[in-house]
């Protein structure tokens, strides 16, 4: 089972969303765990997200995290995109996190995450 804490959704949003998503695997069936950190990203243009910890399958994670954008009309970060770095910079922690993010259902934007301090900060973001 994977785990991870870099999902995101929508400040303000996120007990609904867990809410929902728990009902969705529990009503299908589905072995996943989702809950709010008390981690928080800040992007210029898409606004602030509530990271999220999980554990599970990642296309479970990935599924349920697009469908409640849809679902609740909310914004999402999709995360678990990985871009091959050198064994280096993997080794000290300064891997990149990509990740898409969802505005109900729709794919509006990429974002690139970095670790800093233990905790993902935004790198660069980019309108879809």
């Amino acid at each position: 089972m994977a785990s991870a804490d870099n999902f995101g959704i929508e400040k303000g949003k996120g007990d609904a969303a867990i809410k929902w998503i728990n009902e969705f695997v529990v009503k299908n069936n589905k072995s996943f765990k989702i809950s709010i950190t008390k981690n928080q990203i800040h992007t210029l243009n898409f606004g602030d997200f509530d990271l999220v910890e999980w554990s599970g399958d990642w296309s479970i994670a990935r599924n349920v995290i697009k469908k409640s954008s849809t679902k609740l009309n909310i914004k999402v970060i999709e995360a678990g995109y990985h871009k091959k770095h050198n064994i280096v910079e993997a080794f000290f922690g300064m891997s990149q996190e990509f990740c898409k993010v969802y505005s109900s259902g729709k794919y509006v934007g990429t974002l690139i995450l970095k670790r800093k301090s233990g905790n993902w900060i935004v790198d660069k973001e980019k309108r879809g």
